[in-house]
């Protein structure tokens, strides 16, 4: 019925290529799982979605995290942690262990490879009081890690992943967590890694430990995916069989996660369904997407103008590097749109690689990549037009406009008081004339 339902989906998205840049819902596939997502690794683009912010248990996909804020927080992998009591308080003896003994002395890559493949919580507390000083203050770690990876649905109890009634998380913040630590060259060594020799320590001798991912731990086997390089299984009885995965198909790489898996799955009876349907979303995933080339470095684009220059009039546009990412199987590049952002002009000098804008690729309002814009060639600056551009710039300025305007007051100021003291002033000498002429000693000087 699943195989018939992912059957039919395929062929609807394949008859309708703009169906397929939208994001599609579990429902279309029946998907056992209480929750699932598959994200397209480089754009972060969801390709299929069900539940993905229902707050769920997660079960031991939480050692994702613990493995992650080890790698940020210890420089020296080689460094030796003795299993003291606390390690082994809160692990139940029926729980995923990789043997280690108390006073047992492990190097932190044997337990980041313990943590990862057989999935032993002993190993679990052991970094995290290694880590955080305790294991209480890893837990403070983890959550406000969550906090700044942008998770908004998730809340750490314990860094093993056994039940609790408030550790939980969603599927989109699962990938985010995964995404991150991904990132890390170490991580990614160990969580594709099949079986690993844990060296000799004062307690134990050499012991092979084997990974719980069925999908990669046999390549002979009808649910093995070649493809799959990871990343971690989970399982209680509260939490169903979880598992997030990663896959790469050519240049394609996706990043999937499913939660409230049934133990047994349809095709085969013995393999948990969080295996089975990974395979068969990351399938669908990679046979109806496809990584395409939406622009090469130094390919043209656009152009814009230039001013300030009498070489040219406007600069040509570039892409700054290769911007590859996963579309539709049947969407044609030439058919998305570009979305620029890009200034009208620029002023020169400019140099060959100035970033001046980007581009978006879009598609039916989804968004596909962006590329930042860099100046083809350099173009040199006249000198006469850029001091003819402040000059300009300056007569247009408000400072000279204050000036002007200033200036016209005191102008105008200037004829008014002297109109107004002028008039004053021969006011005050007809008076004077006046005066000098009433006077009687002054009247008989000119009567003689």
């Amino acid at each position: 019925m699943k195989k018939a339902a992912l059957l039919l989906a395929a062929i609807l998205l394949l008859m309708h290529p703009a169906a397929a840049a939208c994001l599609v819902t579990g429902e279309a596939y029946g998907v056992g799982a209480a929750a699932a997502i598959v994200m397209e690794a480089e754009s972060g683009e969801v390709l299929f979605a069900q539940e993905i912010h229902r707050q769920l248990p997660m079960a031991s996909t939480t050692k994702i995290m613990t493995a992650l804020l080890t790698l940020e927080n210890v420089s020296d992998l080689s460094a030796v942690v003795t299993a003291e009591a606390s390690d082994f308080e809160n692990v139940t003896a029926d729980s995923s262990n990789a043997g280690i003994k108390l006073g047992e002395q492990v190097t932190v890559k044997d337990l980041l490879y313990a943590l990862m493949l057989p999935s032993a919580n002993e190993a679990a507390y052991m970094l995290a009081r290694h880590v955080g000083g305790s294991w209480e203050q890893f837990v403070d770690m983890m959550n406000e890690r969550a906090a700044e990876l942008g998770c908004t649905g998730t809340h750490f109890c314990n860094p093993c992943g056994l039940h609790e009634d408030d550790h939980y998380t969603t599927a989109h913040d699962l990938y985010r967590i995964a995404k991150q630590a991904m990132k890390d060259a170490t991580f990614r060594d160990i969580v594709s890694t099949v079986q690993h020799r844990m060296a000799k320590t004062n307690l134990h001798e050499e012991r092979i430990i084997l990974t719980t991912n069925q999908l990669i731990f046999s390549s002979f086997q009808p649910w093995s995916y070649a493809n799959c390089l990871g990343i971690k299984t989970g399982h209680t009885s509260q939490a169903g069989n979880c598992f997030v995965g990663y896959a790469e198909y050519g240049d394609a790489k996706l990043f999937s996660v499913v939660l409230g898996c049934s133990s047994s799955s349809k095709e085969y009876p013995t393999i948990a369904a969080s295996f089975t349907d990974t395979k068969s979303l990351c399938q669908w995933g990679f046979e109806n997407f496809t990584s395409k080339t939406l622009a090469r470095q130094g390919e043209e684009v656009t152009y814009t103008k230039v001013k300030l220059s009498t070489d040219t009039n406007q600069v040509i546009l570039t892409a700054k590097n290769d911007l590859v990412s996963l579309l539709p199987r049947e969407l044609d590049v030439k058919d998305l749109e570009l979305q620029s952002d890009i200034p009208e002009e620029v002023d020169a000098p400019i140099k060959a690689g100035d970033t001046i804008g980007s581009v978006t690729y879009t598609y039916d309002g989804r968004d596909y990549g962006t590329v930042e814009l860099v100046a083809l060639n350099d173009i040199s600056r006249s000198t006469v037009l850029f001091y003819a551009d402040k000059l300009s710039s300056f007569f247009q300025s408000i400072v000279f406009k204050v000036l002007l305007l200033a200036a016209a007051a005191f102008f105008l100021l200037h004829i008014f008081t002297g109109l107004v003291f002028g008039g004053v002033r021969r006011r005050r000498r007809r008076r004077s004339s006046r005066s000098r002429y009433n006077d009687s000693t002054y009247q008989r000087r000119h009567r003689k």
